[in-house]
This record gives C-alpha cells, structure tokens and sequence, in this order.
C-alpha cells in the first residue's frame, strides 16, 4: 500500500484531496456517533473522522481501535467545523474524513503513554526505548542531531575535507580511560582495544599525506560514568597538515555558525571571544566557563593579607589565595541556608566558607571583627557588591580556591536565576600548560595527551622547567560545557622524545605503545593539528535537554547497562573457550 501523505503536512489548502495517511494511534474518542482518532507519524498529528453514515464499515472497523495501533486510512481532506480548529497543531485547521480503513497491525496494552509531559521513571523508558523513540520531542531532538551532521558533512565536504574510517580494533594505548577490550580468537591470549579516540590514526593520515581529514566516528572509554557521560559517544574528528592554531580556530568558527544557523536560525558573531587558560580560571574558577552571566571572581589576597582574621592569613603563609565574589540580593538568607552553602563548599575539600551580608546600614558577619576600619568597604568595593548582597569567600591553596568558587558561582547563577537560557556563549580557551604534576605519582602528566605541541618560544624550558611550558592547545566552551578540544601536534620525533622523556615514559615503553607513530613521524611528517567535537553534548545544548542519553538513540545508564538489550550479558563456556579466556570469578 503506497503512503501518499505524512500525517504532519496536510494544510488548509489541501481541502478537498483525497489522501492515505499511515502511522499510529495517538488517541482515540468516541462521541457516541462520530468517532476520531488522532494518527500520528513522524512528521505529526492529523484528526481523521469516522462517519458511521458515509464510512460504515470502516466506522464499524474503528470501534476496535487502540492505543498505537497502526493504521493506514483513506479519506478526504476538509475544513474542521466552526469553532473545532486546534490552533496549537499545523494541521488543526484540517481534518480527514475516512472512507477506507486498514488495521496494519495491533499494540499491546502500553507500559507508559507516549507522551512528551511525562513523569515516567527513565529506567522504565530505556528499558521500552523503542516505545520512548515514538514521542515527538525525542524525534525532534534525533532528527536535529542528523541536520547537525549533515550541515557538518556539507560543510567540511566543501573546504576539501576527505572522510577516512579508522579502525574499532585496535591497540591498547594509555589514553587517560580504561580501554574496553575486546579478545582475539586466532591469537590466544592477546586483546584489541576498542578506540578512546582516533588520535594516532588521524596523524598517521596526515603523515600519508591527505592534509584534510574528518570522521565522525564512534569513540569508547571505559570509565566510570556521570550524567553526562557514556560508555561509547560520537566525536566529529578532523585533522589537518600546514596550518597554525589560528587558521584552525577561525575556520571552526565558521563550522559552529554554519550548525548553529541550520539548527536554531540564528546568526551567531564572529570570531567568538578567546580566554588563556589562566585569565578562565582566575576569572571564572573554571577552564569551561558559563559567560552568560556576570560573578566573576576577585582576588582579595592583598587586602585579606592585613587583616586579624587567622583564616585568612594562615591560608596565604603557604602561597594560597583569598578570592571571592558577590552574590546578589542573597543577603537575606538566613543562617541555615549560608550553612548549607558552606556544605556544598566542602564538597570541594573547602574548611569553609567566610561571608559577609552588605546591608543598608553597613556589614553583617560573624568575622567582621576581625577586620580593621575601611578593610571590609575596600572587599565590598573591588566585589562590586550592593546593599542585598552576600559575599563569599574562599582562603586555600590556588586550585581549591578556583574549584570551589567556580561550583559557588554556578550554584548562585541558577538559584538566583541569572543564566540566559537563550544565549549561545561561544569562547575559546587557550594557552593550556603543557602538563601539570600529579602528586600520588610524584611525575609530571600531559594536561591534554603526549602528542600535544608545546609553544615553540617554551621549548627551552621544557626540562629546566616543565611547569612554565605552554601548550599550543584549545578548547571550545559553549555555556559553560566544553563541547570541543584540539591542539596543534607534535610532527618532529625529536619533540616527542623529549615529551615522552618529560612524562617519564622510557624510550623502550615507548617505542612499545606508539612505535607506529613515533616511527612514522622520521618519514616527513608535515606540520598538523585538528579538533574533535563532541557530537552528543553539542546536540544536547542545542536542543535544551538536561540529559545526554536523549540525544542518543540507545544509550546506556550510568552503570554502562542497556536495559533494552540486556547487555552486557554472560556467554557460554564454548565461546570462552574459543578466546582462550577462563574466568575465575566467586558467585
């Protein structure tokens, strides 16, 4: 039976046609006589009318309609009666009145109604995601992620970017996540490891020769997860030979304009602005900032320095920092609710949090004799704060200052409702240090991955002092959420001695896990660098949804379970046996 019509297009203009419509049952009402039935397919809803006095059979045929059956009618297209249009619907003006019905198959009795306002326990709508995957909103997000990558495969196509596949199976590398591994049949006892990312192959490809590479490409990490987090996500990866940061930063622009004017219709400025890493997080207590609105964080290390408080000064003996900002009209919290925030502080391993309530009559605080006369107008001054604001702050070492502040900051921005949720807040973050020292392992650790370039005015500083080396890496932020990262690479093998020298990887262990690479760069490798987007995140933001795993067809919980599929899941002992693997796990 040929579809003529989606339920979704039918207009004013339509009046008159006689049209098929196939999809299902949305809803059905009997009027005691007339019957309707609202169809449903991807595209829509459309009213259809059976008529027990043109349509007999047909009526007599829809008395036994359900919830999601699927339907194929035939009728025609007329005006609703006066005073019946459903303005809130395309087609509300029109309806469908049936001459011929098909009951194309039944529907059991549903787990939960397929509806967009709905309370449903996720776990539930996993577990029925084919069922979930019916409601408009969820189309509509899955339909946006395809004009997304659409927009980016047209766009890409034409600035002479070639799409290359790597491999899934591939070998194990340290690359910041557990890998998920994934054993050999014919040689017993060894593993492929599915790819955090097509990093290494990516730079091959440039090695090769293709200057211009892009994938979009499933990536896997086996970590444990957070909300916004899976198990397996979608990156859009691309590369390029004979280009500097700038090119690469100015032409993803162009990109994220090109997406943002398919997706939502709005024409965003360019260049996007460009924050150091260091201005982020001396500004912002985070290298993700959310710009969409103001609380920016000031350093009152000079003034805290003169005061009696012991806080604050036994925090600055040993380096540390006193930061603070101002959060507006939160003066009025009573001493449970600063208590609270106080709580939410030490979540970040914060001894507490100092504060001061600016009133019409001066300042309210249980530290305020602690400060000399002008000390806490100057805090209130350099804070911009106002009578009806609370200040808050900070006294530990430099990153934990940063940290907490940051999160505070966030906090009071959403429960004071601050944040614009219209904008998009596109800003750069550059000039990352190229490691940063870990203290359980005693070495230092590359802050994005080994194969990051450092600055080549640092290069000299690279052994007499590592902490001072700036990377020629870049992250995009949008609202607060990193939706992308990339870096300039590292294409002489000397440089990369020297940075796996840094990290303290021998050569041996080296030449073991990335001999490929480190072989492949003494064959001219060209200058190159590229960018990774993450495409589930990115989808997110731009459609408005709080969770990841609605911009993802069949995704996994949080504990990196598919409730539909029941996997992962046992296997038989035959099929251990073929991989040469035996568990040995207690029941």
């Amino acid at each position: 039976m040929k579809k003529t019509h989606t339920c979704g297009e039918l207009k004013k203009k339509d009046q008159g046609a006689t049209v098929t419509l196939m999809g299902w049952v949305q809803t059905r009402r009997d009027h005691g006589g007339l019957i309707f039935v609202d169809l449903r397919d991807r595209a829509g809803l459309t009213q259809v009318v059976f008529n027990p006095e043109t349509a007999p059979q047909a009526h007599t045929e829809a008395h036994g309609i359900r919830s999601e059956y699927v339907l194929a009618v035939t009728g025609t297209v007329a005006p609703r009666p006066s005073g019946t249009v459903n303005p809130k619907l395309p087609t509300g003006e029109i309806e469908v009145h049936v001459t011929g019905l098909t009951i194309l198959n039944t529907a059991k009795a549903l787990p939960f109604m397929i509806e967009d306002d709905t309370d449903v326990a996720e776990n539930l709508r996993l577990k029925y995601r084919y069922l979930d995957l019916r409601r408009p909103s969820l189309q509509k997000i899955l339909i946006t992620r395809h004009r997304i990558t659409q927009t980016v495969r047209r766009f890409l196509d034409q600035r002479g970017f070639i799409d290359v596949e790597t491999p899934f199976l591939t070998k194990s590398t340290p690359e910041g996540a557990r890998d998920y591994l994934v054993p050999s049949r014919v040689n017993p006892g060894m593993f492929f490891a599915l790819p955090q990312s097509p990093q290494l192959f990516k730079q091959i490809l440039m090695v090769a020769g293709f200057e211009r590479y892009y994938q979009i490409v499933k990536c896997f990490r086996d970590e444990d997860l957070r909300s916004d987090r899976q198990p397996e996500f979608t990156q859009i990866d691309l590369e390029m030979s004979f280009i500097d940061q700038d090119e690469i930063i100015s032409l993803m622009e162009e990109l994220l304009a090109a997406v943002c004017k398919e997706v939502k219709g709005v024409n965003v400025a360019l260049p996007f602005p460009r924050l150091t890493f260091r201005e982020a997080m001396d500004r912002y207590g985070s290298d993700k900032p959310d710009t969409r609105f103001g609380l920016e964080l000031k350093d009152i290390s000079d003034i805290a320095k003169a005061t009696d408080f012991k806080v604050f000064l036994q925090a600055l003996e040993p380096g540390g920092a006193v930061k603070g900002f101002a959060a507006p009209g939160m003066a009025v919290l009573s001493r449970k609710e600063v208590d609270d925030l106080t709580n939410e502080a030490k979540i970040f391993g914060a001894k507490g949090l100092a504060w001061i309530k600016v009133t019409d009559s001066g300042f309210d605080s249980p530290i305020a004799k602690f400060f000399k006369d002008g000390q806490i107008a100057a805090i209130a001054a350099r804070l911009e704060a106002k009578p009806g604001d609370l200040m808050l702050f900070i006294a530990d070492s430099p990153k934990l200052v940063a940290d907490t502040l940051g999160y505070l900051r966030l906090l009071v921005g959403k429960r004071r409702n601050l944040i614009d949720e219209t904008k998009l807040n596109f800003l750069w973050i550059t000039d990352f240090p190229l490691v940063e020292w870990n203290d359980e392992e005693g070495r230092f650790d590359a802050m994005h991955h080994p194969f990051t370039g450092p600055r080549d005015e640092d290069l000299p500083l690279m052994e007499s002092d590592p902490a001072k080396v700036h990377a020629k890496a870049y992250d995009i932020v949008l609202n607060g959420s990193e939706i992308g990262g990339g870096s300039i690479r590292i294409h002489r093998a000397d440089v990369q001695s020297r940075m796996f020298s840094l990290l303290k990887i021998a050569e041996e262990d080296a030449r073991k896990k990335f001999g490929f690479l480190l072989e492949a760069l003494e064959y001219g490798a060209p200058p190159h660098g590229g960018l990774a987007f993450g495409l589930d995140r990115l989808t997110a933001i731009l459609t408005g949804t709080q969770s990841i795993r609605d911009v993802i067809a069949f995704p996994k919980t949080q504990k990196a379970i598919c409730l539909m599929t029941e996997a992962p899941s046992r296997v038989s002992a035959a099929q251990l046996r073929d991989l040469s693997i035996k568990l040995d796990i207690v029941e």
